[in-house]
């Protein structure tokens, strides 16, 4: 059987980094193909060289056996190669059909609308991908849009569809939903590529699995075949141990309480409405949510980032509500943000820098004394095994698992009574993430209370004492995990209450 694409040897190499080394990949009719790794390991640039945006150093194309050279995403379309992205490429104010008639080939200028929304929806109800043409797109939740890029491309005439983290943003139906659609697709005569990280979901999903690993190809393997640990071991070179979690602790003395707590945005439209939440001494409290519906705005105003517009945030037993970041640290909140890179950390500067944007305040006198915070830095960057070439070089050239190791370091180490992590295993590999998780669950371990804010419900379920649903800004429920499943976790993540669906 002949692949529907088909790419040997491919190499591409970018100043200083050999992004592809030598990999060859392979794409069958009917079939969904997973492309896993961790983060550089060459995933997106190869996918870059199938849709034409990259041109290859060296190693040879063929779509459908045919030898291609592809000079640019126009080549790419016209090959039928199409790809959605993690952040959709749509234009908000227009319709559901004025996107597509953007991207159709030989639009006339003078068009039959009608006729162009009659082959929209006769293309979206055959794979079951259900969407108004006449809809704006600023009206559609996450899952329409994706839906809408999908049959942006089938109505292009694609043939090998490239989905990058298709579930980032969908909830665990939405989720399920997705891969039924793309299964109907494959058996339709297409082929379907997916890049994820969420091995469970490949396990579940996909046919076959390809690992690169630093730029290479590890191999190729049947999904039937294998295992998430062989899987894991395959991407990082190295078995991973399992994360535990010890029981709560019952009796732990509460840390936090926000109490009926608001914030509005412009024009007082709601960001946060009316949370009640509390967190105790040894707790991991999750909150899950489609990104967007209030995390960040929870987080900062619990950090002293961002004041409250109602209600009360209690910390310790004392009314903080007015207090400001400098204030939340001197209290004993330490914070991980989600953007570690402009939030978290000051890029140019190095990493003993750093640490002294928080250890300064522990300095005796006016003047900061270098010495003792490259001593402590030293201590730091050996005890929490963050890798560097040289702690004098800015942070910047540092991998994403070692920039959020220094910034966990240097929030840990001030022994926090309450810790905000905000999405900390994105965009880190599986080595990363797990040693995020094991020092989380360590730092509860130790009493200290976690509010963990995580897009992965895996990663919820198996590190949350209880787990908070957001949506459009409210608490639609907390729960205990061991109680409840990810498809109640769901709902609730599209906008149904805990107690509406108890009730049904």
């Amino acid at each position: 059987m002949i692949p529907m694409a088909e790419m040997v040897g491919i190499t591409k190499e970018f100043p200083g980094i050999k992004a592809n080394d030598n990999v060859s990949f392979s794409a069958y009719e009917g079939e969904i193909h997973a492309l896993l790794g961790e983060n550089g390991a060459g995933k997106s640039t190869l996918m870059s060289v199938l849709t034409g945006l990259y041109k290859p150093d060296a190693g040879s194309l063929k779509i459908q056996g045919k030898r291609t050279d592809l000079s640019s995403p126009k080549d790419a379309v016209n090959c039928g190669i199409g790809m959605v992205h993690q952040h959709f490429k749509l234009v908000q104010p227009f319709t559901v059909a004025e996107n597509i008639m953007l991207s159709m080939k030989n639009l006339k200028q003078i068009y039959n609308r009608a006729e162009i929304e009659k082959q929209i929806v006769e293309q979206s109800e055959k794979f079951g991908l259900t969407i108004d043409p006449r809809a704006k797109v600023w009206q559609l939740s996450v899952g329409q849009q994706q839906r809408l890029e999908i049959v942006k491309l089938l109505l292009q005439g694609a043939k090998i569809l490239i989905l990058d983290e298709p579930t980032a943003v969908l909830t665990p139906q939405e989720a399920e939903a997705l891969y039924t659609t793309l299964r109907r697709m494959a058996k339709n005569g297409r082929a379907i590529i997916i890049i994820s990280h969420k091995m469970t979901e490949v396990m579940e999903n996909a046919d076959r699995i390809t690992v690169l690993r630093d730029g290479k190809s590890i191999g190729t393997v049947r999904t039937q075949e294998t295992n998430e640990n062989e899987l894991a071991k395959m991407m990082v070179g190295r078995d991973i141990s399992e994360v535990i979690k010890k029981p709560v602790q019952k009796d732990g003395k509460e840390i936090l309480s926000l109490r009926e707590v608001s914030v509005f945005g412009i024009n007082r439209a709601p960001l946060l409405k009316d949370i009640s939440l509390e967190i105790h001494a040894g707790e991991i409290l999750g909150v899950a949510g489609v990104d967007g519906n209030g995390q960040r705005e929870l987080a900062d105003v619990v950090a002293g980032m961002r004041v409250a517009s109602e209600g009360k945030v209690m910390l310790l037993g004392q009314d903080c509500t007015r207090s400001g970041r400098k204030k939340r640290i001197q209290m004993g909140v330490g914070y991980v943000p989600e953007d570690r890179m402009t939030t978290g950390l000051v890029t140019n500067l190095n990493a003993y820098e750093n640490v002294a944007l928080k250890e300064y305040r522990n300095q005796p006198g006016p003047f900061i004394s270098w010495k003792k915070i490259i001593q402590y830095s030293k201590s730091l960057i050996k005890k929490f095994d963050v890798r560097l070439a040289s702690a004098q070089n800015p942070v910047k050239m540092m991998s994403g698992g070692n920039i959020q190791k220094l910034l966990l370091a240097r929030e840990i180490s001030s022994e926090p009574k309450l810790i905000i992590a905000v999405y900390p295993m994105r965009g880190l590999d599986i080595g990363a993430m797990n040693y995020v998780k094991q020092l989380l669950i360590e730092q509860s371990e130790k009493g200290r209370a976690v509010l963990l804010i995580l897009e992965d419900l895996e990663d919820l379920f198996s590190m949350s004492d209880h787990i908070a649903v957001l949506h459009g800004g409210e608490i639609m429920g907390v729960v205990d995990p061991s109680e409840t499943t990810r498809e109640k976790i769901g709902l609730m993540m599209a906008g149904r209450r805990e107690v509406d669906i108890h009730a049904s």
